[in-house]
């Protein structure tokens, strides 16, 4: 995991350098909307940084969904153990949402 943000983190300073490197201002058109004399290190570093917010989104919504399934496997085989040693029988498992 260690590798995985020194990754990260200089592709960071990668940006970053260029962006700073690249200071003239620049104009920007969208649809409508217009905007002129922003700095092109602006138009660098605000997408990035939201795609790394929406990445970090992402992938915090996917763990919650993998603990959640990690604790209801748990949960599955807390009941196998108990009825292995009870000689209970097993109600089938629960469809999963």
């Amino acid at each position: 995991m260690g590798f995985v943000y020194l990754l990260v983190a200089l592709i960071a300073a990668a940006v970053a350098v260029f962006a700073l490197q690249n200071g003239t201002p620049a104009s920007v058109r969208f649809l409508t909307w217009t905007l002129d004399g922003v700095p092109l290190a602006g138009l660098i570093l605000v997408p990035f940084a939201a795609g790394l917010a929406i990445a970090a989104i992402a992938l915090g919504i996917q763990h919650w969904r993998g603990r959640a399934r990690v604790r209801r496997l748990e949960a599955r085989v807390r009941d196998l153990e108990a009825a292995q040693r009870d000689k209970t029988p097993l109600t089938p498992p629960r469809a999963a949402p």
